[in-house]
């Protein structure tokens, strides 16, 4: 299953996927368009009507992925990362001129994946932009139609609630969204991460 999913990415087909909090549309940002055609990054945003000046986070296989795009974790960032990476936290990091999310998902199936397809994917909800989150392969389906080629089932999402988006840049630390990890959890751990660094420096 993990080759044909990857072969489908290759071709830049959208694939649904599990994750440990919901069900997640992926594309991989290396799939070209031809002529006439969209890339598969175009026809992720195009298949959730999602707005163009809304980015799509990327999945990674763990931190050092990450580290390797060039993103700026900082101290708070490494914090944050140690203590929920893989699992339910979004990390909004300055990389160059612009700002990327990443997550690293805890779930078998996509990690799985991800280190086959050999790089990072383009993940986001698998339903229609401003909808609930789908929680089974089956509404996720629902929700995409044909725009997807291929769904991972791997039963209900064992998490059900989206993952917590943290934007980290310029000393600032904002929770954008708050979802399966508490705003409580992420401040205890940046102050903690702040306080180690400080005492290290």
């Amino acid at each position: 299953m993990v080759d044909k999913v990857v072969s489908a990415l290759r071709r830049g087909a959208l694939v649904i996927l599990p994750t440990d909090t919901v069900y997640g549309v992926a594309a991989d940002p290396r799939a070209p368009g031809t002529p006439g055609t969209p890339g598969a990054e175009e026809r992720l945003f195009r298949a959730k009507c999602r707005p163009g000046n809304k980015p799509i986070p990327l999945l990674a296989t763990d931190c050092r992925q990450v580290e390797a795009f060039r993103a700026e974790l900082g101290v708070a960032g490494r914090a944050l990362a140690a203590r929920y990476w893989p699992g339910a936290l979004t990390l909004v990091l300055k990389t160059g001129n612009t700002w990327e999310g990443f997550r690293v998902p805890h779930h078998p199936a996509t990690q799985a994946i991800l280190k086959a397809v050999g790089g990072m994917l383009r993940v986001t909800s698998a339903n229609m932009s401003g909808k609930p989150p789908a929680l089974t392969a089956a509404a996720a389906v629902a929700a995409l139609g044909s725009a997807v080629e291929l769904a991972v089932d791997a039963g209900p999402a064992p998490g059900g609630v989206p993952s917590t988006v943290v934007r980290i840049g310029a000393g600032r630390c904002d929770v954008l969204r708050e979802g399966a990890i508490p705003i409580s959890e992420i401040a205890e751990t940046v102050t903690r991460g702040k306080e180690s660094g400080l005492a290290q420096g």
